[in-house]
């Protein structure tokens, strides 16, 4: 069957191509439609494809981060104002595919890859997208629950507020091929303390559901709480609490359900 590839120079015509057409996709790196579409996935009849450079714009000057979607894990690397981001940004794939993958397509990877995702939702971030009926910011954890009904929107990118301190933002990648394979587990957690006590608390988890999720449970035992060996042994024991893993090759539901807490506490206690 063939396929049709349409480039437009703005966002704007790109996101109205793919809204009206409910067999197009759109093409950023590649990584998720170019290997659909070699698998012969026949319902891609479009590829859409933007020059806008707005897509691939990094702004790291204040206290809030935003991430074009275009953006590549490469780049997130070379920036050296988002050093809390290289390490989920190195999980993602070999060279080659961090050359490739952006930020936006990240968004829409399917278990057990989507790492950088988990990094995102650890820090509250809000998508951007752009549809038919125009511009909006979503959470991100909203986002993703709809996220099988967001193919005719374009993201266009993504925004949270930079951690505080180093050591307020978390991230730990769990796989059998390291770092390139897709993740048994995937945590972040980004714990923004006052006063010695913990306010703000997010714990992200990848591989324990279709899409990654919020810890919420977890969240709740660190909330207000100082950091402390009880705090940690209360998050870690709720860690799988709302969790619906599922089982492939690189795992079992049961093996991530039995993990998840252990590599939490190993996470919040600073551990390698």
């Amino acid at each position: 069957m063939p396929v049709t590839v349409k480039t437009f120079t703005s966002t704007h015509d790109a996101a109205a191509a793919l809204s009206s057409d409910r067999g197009a996709r759109y093409l950023g790196g590649g990584t998720l439609v170019m290997r659909a579409l070699n698998e012969g996935d026949i319902s891609i009849s479009t590829i859409v494809r933007a020059s806008d450079h707005t897509m691939t714009r990094i702004d790291a000057t204040g206290s809030r981060i935003t991430l074009g979607a275009g953006v590549t894990f490469a780049r997130i690397l070379a920036e050296r104002d988002l050093g809390f981001l290289h390490a989920p940004a190195r999980s993602i794939g070999g060279p080659a595919v961090r050359n490739m993958g952006t930020v936006g397509g990240n968004l829409f990877a399917p278990v057990p890859y989507g790492d950088f995702t988990v990094a995102m939702l650890a820090l509250d971030a809000v998508v951007s997208v752009q549809g038919g009926l125009g511009g909006r910011e979503i959470a991100l954890d909203e986002f993703l629950q709809s996220r099988d009904r967001q193919s005719g929107a374009l993201v266009l990118a993504i925004s949270f507020a930079k951690p505080g301190s180093a050591d307020a933002f978390r991230y730990r990648k769990i796989a059998r091929i390291t770092p390139k394979g897709g993740a048994v587990i995937t945590l972040a957690a980004h714990l923004p303390v006052n006063g010695g006590r913990i306010v703000g608390a997010r714990v992200a988890l990848g591989s324990m559901a279709p899409t990654p999720i919020r810890a919420r449970a977890a969240e709740r035992a660190l909330e207000g709480r100082s950091l402390d060996a009880s705090t940690i042994n209360a998050a870690a024991t709720a860690a799988a609490e709302g969790t619906t893993p599922g089982d492939n090759a690189l795992a079992s539901a049961w093996y991530r359900r039995e993990i998840v807490g252990v590599h939490l506490r190993r996470l919040l206690s600073g551990q390698e």
